[in-house]
């Protein structure tokens, strides 16, 4: 099989990240480009492309007419097309495989093509997660559109978690309700969990089946995941991204009833509900109006560390509060499945955008889950420029000491790997 041209596309809640590779089948993809449109939910949005390694623009504002991820695909892709130094995208032909990030893939254990029976599963799946699906889906109709002779293949943030137990994704509600609903835990961050467990067990000299890790994806969104014999055993999420850890916006797992005590009207539609898309108003404020922003009003977790660790900034108490709140959460996931894992840990793993950035952040995790054996080394954790994929941040002790790592993990690869190793995509 020739080698192709593959664009993997990564559309989040604030940004869209469009990854180039040349991919050969079977082989590993090597990126030639990369194009990133960030900050439309906080306006002007900003594009940044780098081409062969080198930062071609850097952070140039973008037309504020730009609404949502669909119009951002479309001047990412016409960015690539029209880069005269950029020789292997002349035109829209010149793309063999587009494969996108859909956060909620239901019951799909694996990368599917996307033909329109399966997008119109994807699109059903559209209420378990209406901040998600629906932007990455608009991109998907535009590149059957827009890129004819192209796949396009759907990559679940999901399917990772397909491997959980029964009695770990099951909700003790009435079964045959359950059943009909789709109502079970469902997790996420998949993408990015896959390449930490490949990441971590090279790095470790260990098989897959022989890794077991609590992996840490903490960005704007965050999760936890328990990975035994390198398959996903429990994770923070449940059946949508808002169970689990605190993040940018979302509350995390809080008491059921505490929307219906916030406020009267949460049980109504929001009025940025459609008529293909329904939201209703405790959605809402538990997915968009909590979290950090909520908390100290700032999305921005660096703001809310430094202020954290500065007794004389106005702003002290509260940053303190939310730092040291984000902290003993994700302590309690580590700590739960520590004893799932029965105690067989080979490492604790930092990723994400915090995970890899905020030294402080996981000393002070790793100084509160001392007991369990884990100790930060001050030294290579407070180098807070994380240069390999994998690196060590704890102190190295005897053979049965659990290792503290960190990961940069790269869900545009993983995606692109992914559909490099399956022949019915070429």
């Amino acid at each position: 099989m020739k080698k192709k041209i593959l664009l993997s596309v990564n559309a989040g809640s604030s940004s869209v990240k469009v990854s180039v590779y040349y991919v050969e089948f079977g082989q590993a993809p090597v990126q030639i480009a990369e194009a990133q449109i960030s900050g439309l939910t906080s306006p002007p949005p900003t594009l940044k492309y780098v081409r062969d390694g080198k930062t071609v623009i850097k952070a140039k504002e973008v037309d504020d007419g730009m609404e949502g991820q669909r119009d951002a695909f479309s001047l990412l892709l016409e960015t690539l097309i029209n880069d005269e130094d950029l020789p292997q995208i002349k035109s829209k032909e010149d793309v063999g495989i587009v494969c996108h990030r859909i956060v909620h893939g239901g019951d799909y254990s694996k990368p599917q093509l996307i033909s329109s029976e399966t997008y119109q599963h994807l699109e059903a799946l559209n209420d378990l997660a209406p901040l998600h699906n629906a932007n990455s889906l608009e991109i998907v109709q535009l590149c059957i559109r827009a890129l004819p002779t192209a796949n396009n293949v759907a990559c679940f943030d999901s399917q990772f978690h397909s491997t959980i137990p029964e009695h770990i994704r099951t909700y003790p509600i009435n079964r045959d309700i359950a059943r009909s609903n789709k109502l079970r835990k469902y997790g996420f961050h998949g993408i990015s969990y896959a390449f930490i467990t490949r990441s971590v067990g090279e790095f470790l000299g260990k098989k897959p089946e022989e890794l077991n890790i609590i992996a840490l994806h903490l960005g704007s969104g965050a999760s936890a995941c328990a990975i035994k014999g390198g398959k996903s055993w429990d994770t923070s999420m449940g059946l949508t991204p808002l169970a689990g850890l605190p993040g940018a916006t979302r509350s995390g797992s809080v008491d059921p009833s505490l929307v219906f005590h916030y406020a009267s009207d949460v049980g109504k539609l929001s009025p940025a509900s459609t008529k293909d898309l329904h939201i209703s108003r405790a959605e809402e404020i538990l997915n968009k109006e909590s979290g950090w922003k909520a908390l100290t009003g700032t999305t921005d977790f660096g703001k809310i560390t430094s202020a954290a660790f500065s007794p004389n900034d106005p702003d002290h108490d509260v940053m303190k509060l939310a730092f040291d709140l984000f902290v003993d959460r994700i302590c309690g996931f580590v700590g739960s499945y520590y004893v799932s894992l029965r105690g067989k840990v080979d490492a604790l793993v930092f990723a994400g955008g915090i995970g890899e950035k905020s030294p402080q952040l996981r000393a002070a995790v790793v100084d509160q889950i001392s007991c369990l054996g884990f100790e930060i080394d001050e030294e290579a954790n407070g180098d807070n420029q994380i240069k390999n994929v994998v690196e060590e941040v704890g102190k190295k002790g005897g053979l049965d000491k659990p290792r503290v790592l960190v990961v940069q993990t790269d869900e545009q690869f993983e995606m692109a790997r992914a559909c490099a190793e399956e022949a019915e995509f070429w």
